[in-house]
């Protein structure tokens, strides 16, 4: 009785199919699948960003359109 034979989990998943259906547990399935894959590539994003900029990663460029344009950092700087 405490263990459970090939016939307990046979009934289980005729259950749960009857239940959800088989075009549902497909769509989970895929869902799940597509999740994992998102999933693995943020993460192998995020080590290739990290590998080409080791130096400073942190820092992001910055570019002027022109002259005119004030830096409110360097201007406040000057100011104290």
């Amino acid at each position: 009785m405490g263990s459970m034979s090939i016939w307990h989990w046979v009934i289980v998943l005729v259950v749960v199919v009857l239940l959800f259906g088989t075009k549902k547990l497909g769509n989970v399935g895929s869902d799940i699948g597509k999740a994992v894959k998102g999933f693995k590539d943020g993460v192998k994003g995020e080590e290739e960003k990290s590998a080409s900029n080791p130096a400073n990663p942190a820092s992001p460029t910055q570019q002027v359109a022109d002259k005119s344009t004030i830096d409110v950092e360097t201007r406040e700087k000057h100011r104290s």
